[in-house]
């Protein structure tokens, strides 16, 4: 404006001198409440998910047994040898429906070989993939009088196998 002197370096210019009034900055914790909500949501979650898997993974190791368990004898018919085979293929070393086994290891760890079906061998009533849930043997092989569980690294490889002992 004509009649005033010039602001010096580094001061503002007088008000009314060809720019408004700035507003003085209101600090408020706003900003830093969110960036600390944030930083503990971002570390909780991760925590969370994993102790829900490590939970997840004791709990279905405590379920691996491993070993035929028997309970009350039920004498049900025999499967023929043909009898059809449940699920995927499997290789020809592992046990499938209408096989016969032996259990060349302990009751604790179960080493079951393939065997001609005769006195003293378990048959495979059922076999059920990417499982290790053995209860289920009881609604659907219920003739089936031991289980065996095989708990792979990968659960899609695992399986129960429904036994009945001959």
């Amino acid at each position: 404006m004509p009649g005033q002197p010039p602001a010096p370096w580094g001061q503002p210019p007088p008000a009314g001198y060809g720019m408004p009034p700035v507003a003085p900055v209101r600090k408020t914790g706003r900003n830093v409440a969110l960036i600390v909500a944030l930083v503990v949501l971002l570390v909780l979650c991760p925590c969370l998910g994993l102790a829900g898997w490590a939970v997840w993974r004791v709990a279905d190791a405590a379920n691996d047994t491993r070993t035929p368990s028997t309970s009350a004898p039920v004498v049900p018919p025999a499967l023929p040898s043909d009898a059809p085979r449940s699920g995927a293929p499997t290789p020809d070393d592992e046990p499938d429906t209408g096989d016969c086994v032996v259990n060349e290891g302990t009751e604790q760890e179960a080493e079951l070989r393939k065997v001609p079906c005769g006195p003293d061998t378990y048959q495979v009533l059922l076999r059920i993939a990417a499982t290790t849930d053995a209860d289920q043997c009881e609604s659907l092989a219920p003739e089936a009088n031991a289980t065996y569980v095989d708990d792979n690294s990968v659960d899609l490889f695992d399986y129960v196998l429904c036994l009945r002992k001959r």
